[in-house]
């Protein structure tokens, strides 16, 4: 009897086996790819209340971190500004101005539109609720703003500039050196190790490296967070309980 099918369907089996095996592979592949902080969260740019323009504030004017985020020094959490931090500045510049209409609903008792409503900023990092992060540890030990959160006084409008993975997390505990920096340093957007070295400062700090004993050179980011480092006793944990509470 004459075969019904010809030969080469024989093979059809296995070239579908294959194009389901590159089907999945292409689709977890894909997933892997796009469905990562990394992907996901780098570049996430919210639209605020208010048109808040870093490059004004922490840039142009200088200002200080840490008055607005008043709290990075002693606790866990980065606290975003009250309406009265921003009035306090507000109710005497551009008090007019269309833009400031939400913080006067929240704190000018003149304004027309007053509600007494807190500002609903809309925050741009995000840990998971089982993420342990600590900004005090951080910032007192000379890891700077700009270390997680980038060039800020270049932000126009805020968005994320890294993309806080656990392997990100891990590549600076594991070096350190490449982060740390003098505290005073901490919020200085523009600062640079080899800048720094040649200031005053800076070569108290390399004279005092000498008076400790401290053998190595001090030229650079690297060497220089390493004398910090063994000066501050710093050693950052990489096990899972370190962050993951």
């Amino acid at each position: 009897m004459a075969n019904v099918f010809p030969r080469w369907t024989n093979f059809v089996p296995i070239k579908i086996a294959l194009c389901i095996v590159m089907v999945v592979a292409a689709a977890i592949t894909f997933f892997v790819y796009y469905a990562n902080p990394e992907a996901q969260r780098v570049g996430y740019q919210p639209t605020q209340p208010i048109p808040f323009s870093h490059v004004v504030h922490a840039g142009q004017l200088g200002m200080d971190c840490r008055y607005c985020h008043s709290f990075v020094e002693e606790s866990g959490h980065a606290n975003v500004p009250s309406a009265n931090t921003c009035w306090n500045c507000h109710q005497h510049v551009k008090t007019d101005s269309p833009k400031l209409e939400p913080l006067r609903a929240a704190v000018d008792k003149n304004f027309e539109g007053y509600t007494g409503a807190p500002i609903e900023w809309v925050k741009v990092h995000n840990s998971p609720d089982y993420v342990k992060f600590d900004h005090s540890a951080h910032v007192n030990r000379g890891v700077s703003c700009v270390s997680c959160h980038g060039r800020i006084d270049e932000m126009e409008v805020v968005h994320q500039d890294q993309s806080h993975t656990m392997g990100w997390c891990l590549d600076c505990h594991r070096a350190p050196e490449n982060h740390l920096r003098p505290i005073e340093e901490v919020t200085n957007m523009a600062y640079d190790a080899e800048e720094y070295l040649k200031t005053e400062a800076g070569q108290k700090l390399v004279e005092h490296a000498e008076a400790c004993g401290y053998k190595a050179s001090i030229t650079n980011q690297q060497e220089l967070g390493a004398f910090l480092r063994s000066q501050w006793t710093i050693g950052p944990k990489e096990s899972c309980f370190t962050c993951h509470r």
